[in-house]
């Protein structure tokens, strides 16, 4: 792990992951109970448009981090249990 919760512009970074040669953006929705809906319909077109801008700025401070494959990831909690989630 290389940052959590870490600031990068106006827009908040909940995981920053490395292993080995990929670099992963991962965004943590949780919701309470089944009432509530699935966490994953909290990441918006919006909110990716963020994730994706406030990677951009946190890459231009870690320039160390050139090169590496770049992905960006989901991880939901909800009672039905914990998903990893691919984001595009």
């Amino acid at each position: 792990m290389l940052a959590a919760n870490a600031w990068a512009g106006r827009y908040e970074l909940d995981l920053v992951l490395r292993r080995g040669r990929r670099l992963v953006f991962c965004e943590v929705k949780a919701k309470a109970g089944p009432g509530f809906g699935d966490p994953i319909e909290m990441i918006t077109a919006e909110k990716m448009r963020r994730l994706r801008a406030a990677a951009d700025l946190w890459l231009v401070r870690h320039p160390e981090c050139a090169g590496l494959e770049i992905g960006y990831e989901a991880v939901t909690l909800s009672p039905g249990g914990l998903r990893r989630i691919p984001l595009t």
